[in-house]
């Protein structure tokens, strides 16, 4: 049982599968939404001050190697746009569409995007930090209820 608890917690971590993917694995797996929810939130969080202190540079001075350019100069691009989207829908309203941005599970966002997008767009890092932990937690509620009505109708 030990190695689903850190399945769970290492997925968390991963780019693009975030919380997302752990939440509904650790329930899938038999841990109690209750310890699988913070376990993958925090999971979640590890990465984000790093990436917004130091992604933005890794990126930048790896966007001309040749094994790893294409892949960050496609991550500086997404950060980019994904910055440019939520700084033009949000105005003045920058922590809560930050928020919303990691806290609603659809393709394309989370933590690491969110955090790379407030990296780019040189947004204060406390509150940056907060408004992701907030969206995490948001992310990590809904996935929860989804998780456990799939359980339901799947057992």
């Amino acid at each position: 049982m030990l190695k689903y608890y850190l399945f769970t917690f290492l997925i968390s971590m991963v780019p693009i599968i975030e919380l997302r993917g752990g939440v509904p694995f650790g329930i899938g797996f038999g841990i109690e939404w209750y310890k699988a929810l913070p376990l993958c939130m925090i999971g979640n969080m590890i990465p984000v001050p790093f990436i917004f202190l130091f992604a933005r540079k890794v990126l930048e001075w790896g966007k001309d190697k040749k094994v790893i350019g294409g892949f960050f100069t496609w991550c500086l691009e997404k950060g980019s746009k994904g910055g440019e989207k939520l700084q033009e829908k949000a105005g003045k309203g920058m922590f809560w569409a930050l928020l919303l941005f990691v806290g609603i599970p659809l393709p394309g966002t989370g933590a690491w995007t969110g955090t790379l997008a407030a990296s780019f767009l040189k947004l204060d890092f406390k509150k940056s930090i907060i408004a992701v932990m907030c969206g995490v937690l948001l992310a990590g509620i809904i996935m929860t209820v989804l998780s456990l009505c799939g359980v339901a109708v799947f057992t």
